[in-house]
């Protein structure tokens, strides 16, 4: 077998010498403060049941087959996707593969060629990635800093009259689980007549009323040009849609390369969607739970005077920050010794300086449980100082 070319050899090296290398692990015993999960439907029999009477309905069992343009576009998505727009109030939805699918699918095939994408610089790696395959330019301006946004805007519209501008950010940043100010960034874009893409990745199922998002929420749809909703966080299945007008739904379906040249998710993906919505509108019990443990850790935080290190948030990501790959990696293995399942976030994923323990909070954490991991971090802390 041929062996790795020795450049590729030296990146993996250079990993290793910054305690940043990756390696594969399974799922761990102790209790869970690091998956997405935040609403345990991952974990549901009733969602799991339910996915079983749907696909029964539509006499379908396993793959799709093909595309969504050829033999793949199967009852349940249009189903779903009609139900997708009604819940979130959006003219159309289309489901994408994955939330990265969906985000390389928009950023490469909307914006052309002199049009102007202005990015929050915490954005996640799928816009990113996505913006590098597009023709448009693109820049970044300061993390939820809309002074900074504003001037850009005001740059770019005096420069680029013509152009399209787009503005993206992220309803919960995922690194951070903090929001921008929507209704003030919603006023700038329309003074300075800018398109507004907004990814509900982590919002999805956590904010709003029965989970709706962060932009229902403000009641903004109307003014947002494009939502995407990822449903392999709280939504606990997997898969993506992009909301938006019919006519954008159109212009994807006929542009947009990571919908058109891929097989199409199973029907049991998407009978799952359909599944977690329908539990998603049909209870709240399950929100207010996540809502009351979320309000919990983060009395906890004051309780065991951490809140200096932790970034202020009022979603279900709490992340504290640990700087350096080692510390924080230390801080993890200690909580994990405790029986305590905590991810560090590492640079480059995060700016070196700014590594970070990220807590995710879930449904079916404990009121003991979340004190005592918190507990366990503040004696970590008084000790390493």
């Amino acid at each position: 077998m041929k062996q790795l070319p020795s450049k590729l050899e030296k990146r993996l090296e250079r990993r290793k010498e910054e305690d940043s290398f990756r390696i594969l692990l399974s799922f761990p015993a102790g209790v869970d403060f690091f998956s997405n999960d935040y609403l345990g439907f991952s974990r549901s029999e009733e969602i799991a049941e339910s996915t079983g009477r749907i696909l029964k309905h539509y006499e379908i069992a396993n793959g799709s087959t093909g595309s969504r343009l050829l033999s793949g576009n199967h009852p349940v998505f249009k189903e779903t996707e009609n139900q997708l727009a009604s819940f979130h109030n959006a003219q159309s939805a289309l489901i994408f593969n994955s939330g990265y699918d969906a985000n390389i699918g928009f950023f490469s095939a909307v914006p052309q060629k002199n049009d102007i994408i202005l990015f929050d610089e915490y954005a996640h790696a799928s816009i990113r990635d996505g913006l590098k395959m597009s023709l448009a330019r693109d820049y970044k301006f300061q993390h939820n800093n809309l002074e900074d946004l504003e001037e850009k805007l005001k740059r770019f519209r005096d420069d680029s009259s013509d152009s399209e501008i787009y503005i993206v950010t992220e309803s919960v940043f995922s690194m951070d689980g903090d929001s921008p100010d929507l209704v003030q960034l919603m006023e700038i874009a329309e003074r300075y007549n800018a398109l507004t893409i907004i990814d509900e990745a982590h919002a999805t199922g956590v904010l709003g009323d029965h989970g709706k998002g962060l932009v229902q929420d403000l009641k903004l749809e109307g003014k947002i040009f494009a939502r995407i909703q990822t449903f392999g966080k709280a939504m606990g299945c997997h898969g993506a849609a992009i909301l938006g007008s019919r006519k954008l739904k159109d212009y994807l379906i006929n542009f947009s390369r990571s919908f058109i040249y891929t097989t199409a998710l199973s029907p049991h993906s998407v009978a799952s969607i359909r599944s977690a919505y329908r539990y998603l509108e049909g209870d709240e019990t399950h929100l207010k739970k996540l809502r009351g443990n979320i309000q919990y850790f983060k009395a906890e935080i004051l309780k065991n005077d951490l809140q200096d290190i932790f970034i202020a948030s009022d979603s279900a990501i709490q992340a504290c920050v640990i700087s350096g790959n080692t510390k924080v990696k230390n801080a993890a293995a200690e909580l994990q010794k405790t029986g305590f399942n905590v991810k560090p976030i590492l640079s480059p994923t995060v700016p070196a300086g700014s590594e970070r323990l990220r807590f995710c909070i879930h449904t079916y954490n404990s009121s003991h449980e979340i004190s005592q991991v918190l507990k366990v971090l503040g004696n970590f802390v008084e000790n390493t100082k």
